[in-house]
């Protein structure tokens, strides 16, 4: 015979379960608050030295300590925008292609690479972008810039900077690299989540494939797509090692995408076991406790835009 529905075994079980369960989530929320806390006991010193301008100041100085997070910040911005703007055209057309158009033998094997592709460290992708990919495009597409594209109004100016292959551009386009597989697994996995009842009906009214694709499948799956390019974007805002090797190191902000410049993470990787001062050592926790706002911020951003669609 079953036991009863309301035994006092499941109803203690639901009971260990749920209390389990709730003390995992305080877990978390404990260890964020207590990441919190150490970051602004850490950068305390800087920021009652700086002030609220430490955000807007363009200045680092570790000889003179003098420090502001300015440059890093809009190399962060920029960089993680390049990324942004190259990876969600090519990985949701990609996407599109294996999970809709490309037959069995080439989307099981190409899915499977791309795959493979997230789990890459970073720190070949940045190995890869200095020994490889910084002098072909300096060869080639700077180059190519600076004889047809530094004249053209309002872009110009982006381009007229030296060709030496790596700066900002550079690690814009590494950081598309490495977000480009997760907005392509995570877009492709969606589409296959809607029944193919939904494409037959569509093509029962006489609907063409690019008008399945652009006006029934895409519309049904805006949410997710718009999520997969949050964490892509969330990646790109946090990378350390692969901006670190091709964005230059320069802390100055510049209007040529193909200066030298600097990230926060990168700053913060490149400096932190050379600091030897505690304003030094200070400033930089302060810029992560900086890059875990903006993080924040630009999180919870994308998250309304993402409920006011829904």
């Amino acid at each position: 015979m079953s036991r009863a529905v309301n035994s006092p075994e499941l109803i203690n079980g639901d009971s260990i379960f749920h209390r389990l369960s709730f003390t995992s989530a305080i877990l978390i929320f404990l260890v964020l608050i207590g990441i919190i806390i150490s970051l602004i006991d850490g950068g305390w010193q800087a920021l009652t030295e700086f002030g609220p301008g430490f955000v807007f100041r363009n200045v680092w100085d570790t000889v003179n300590s003098d420090f502001g997070a300015a440059a890093a910040i809009y190399g962060t911005l920029v960089s993680s925008l390049i990324a942004i703007v190259i990876a969600i055209p090519v990985g949701l057309g990609t996407a599109i292609f294996l999970a809709e158009l490309a037959p069995g033998w080439i989307s099981r094997p190409v899915s499977m690479a791309i795959e493979l592709l997230a789990a890459v460290p970073s720190i070949i992708y940045g190995m890869w972008g200095l020994f490889v990919f910084a002098p072909w495009f300096s060869e080639g597409f700077q180059f190519w810039a600076l004889e047809n594209l530094v004249d053209l109004p309002l872009i110009g100016p982006w381009f007229d900077g030296p060709p030496i292959g790596i700066g900002l551009l550079t690690a814009g386009i590494i950081l598309s690299f490495m977000i480009l597989p997760i907005i392509t697994a995570l877009t492709r996995d969606a589409l296959k989540t809607i029944p193919n009842v939904v494409r037959e009906a569509a093509y029962g009214v006489g609907a063409t494939p690019y008008e399945v694709i652009t006006r029934v499948l895409l519309p049904s799956i805006k949410n997710a797509a718009v999520g997969a390019g949050i964490l892509g974007l969330g990646r790109a805002l946090g990378e350390t090692m692969a901006v670190a090797f091709v964005i230059g190191g320069a802390s100055r902000i510049e209007t040529s995408l193909f200066m030298p410049a600097s990230s926060i993470s990168s700053t913060i990787a490149q400096q932190f076991n050379e600091a030897t001062n505690e304003m030094h050592i200070s400033a930089l926790i302060s810029l992560g406790l900086v890059l875990f706002v903006l993080t924040f911020i630009v999180m919870g951003a994308a998250r309304l835009l993402l409920k006011k669609k829904s």
